[in-house]
């Protein structure tokens, strides 16, 4: 039978809808997490607890005090009423000390930075989902469950996709910081082993459920430590692909690269190019 959501939404011109500063109290961070939602149209129409109609598929985006500068809504609209993509639900999770809580939960760089995450992964698991799930019609199928972020936003989501494949199975990185090292790079030419999240795959399992999608710009930043005319953040995100190949996802099938020539480290490129993850998230 038709969800009568996804009918309404292709019978009149679609526009989404926004709540804004929606919260909750996480104990883990001792702090208020504020948080916008961003319906599909017509959502209002079907209440959370109305009968009939599939809970609906749900995007976390860290970062999500950003999605102004990332004309989010205009994105949306445009690629509805093109029924380009599935109607989900966004969670804009805003940040806090972000250089503490973003980052990979097993551990710390070497400068100590991301010495939360492992709390914000506690407030992902223990207390968002379940705040999601209980306030708004958002499936709790992993299948259906899709995080991303932007430069350290997204290493967050792949170490939290990567790690929990029971509650995602999709996670979207823009630039992400996967530079992220146990050692300083500062004295010379370095062990590249010293990557976390690459050792974290190494180390990891195979989840055959597990699908990434990232994206780098031509001019993310401009570094290249080893002077092999590549910068950092290509080489970096080229090199945690390689890791998942070898882990046994296929390059094919379960991952997609986009670089953008051009690109840039910023909200502006990430709109531009946020339409190519939504379709491969969501695909009509």
């Amino acid at each position: 039978m038709a969800d009568p959501l996804l009918a309404s939404i292709h019978a009149e011109p679609p526009t989404v809808t926004v709540r804004r500063d929606d919260s909750l109290y996480s104990v883990p961070l001792k702090r208020t997490v504020h948080l916008d939602i961003v319906f599909p149209p017509a959502y209002d129409e079907y209440p959370q607890k109305r009968t009939g109609g599939e809970p609906l598929p749900v995007l976390y985006l860290n970062d999500g005090q950003d999605l102004p500068r990332l004309r989010m809504t205009d994105v949306l609209d445009s690629l509805y009423q093109k029924k380009a993509i599935r109607p989900f639900i966004l969670v804009a999770i805003h940040a806090g000390d972000r250089i503490q809580e973003y980052g990979t939960a097993a551990q710390a760089d070497y400068m100590h930075r991301g010495s939360k995450a492992g709390l914000y992964t506690d407030f992902v698991l223990t207390e968002l989902l379940p705040y999601i799930k209980k306030h708004y019609r958002v499936s709790g199928d992993p299948a259906k469950s899709v995080f991303a972020g932007f430069s350290l936003g997204g290493l967050s989501a792949f170490d939290l996709v990567f790690h929990h494949p029971d509650r995602f199975s999709r996670a979207g990185v823009f630039s992400g910081s996967f530079w992220w090292r146990s050692k300083s790079s500062e004295e010379g030419y370095r062990d590249e082993t010293d990557r976390i999240m690459h050792d974290l795959v190494r180390k990891g399992v195979y989840t055959p459920s597990l699908k990434f999608w990232f994206e780098t710009g031509t001019d993310d930043e401009t570094s290249d430590r080893n002077n092999n005319g590549v910068i950092d953040s290509i080489d970096d995100t080229l090199d945690l692909i390689s890791e998942l190949v070898k882990k046994g996802y296929n390059r094919e099938r379960d991952i997609r690269y986009v670089e953008v020539q051009g690109g840039q480290h910023n909200q502006q490129t990430w709109s531009q190019i946020m339409p190519d993850f939504l379709k491969w998230a969501f695909p009509e």
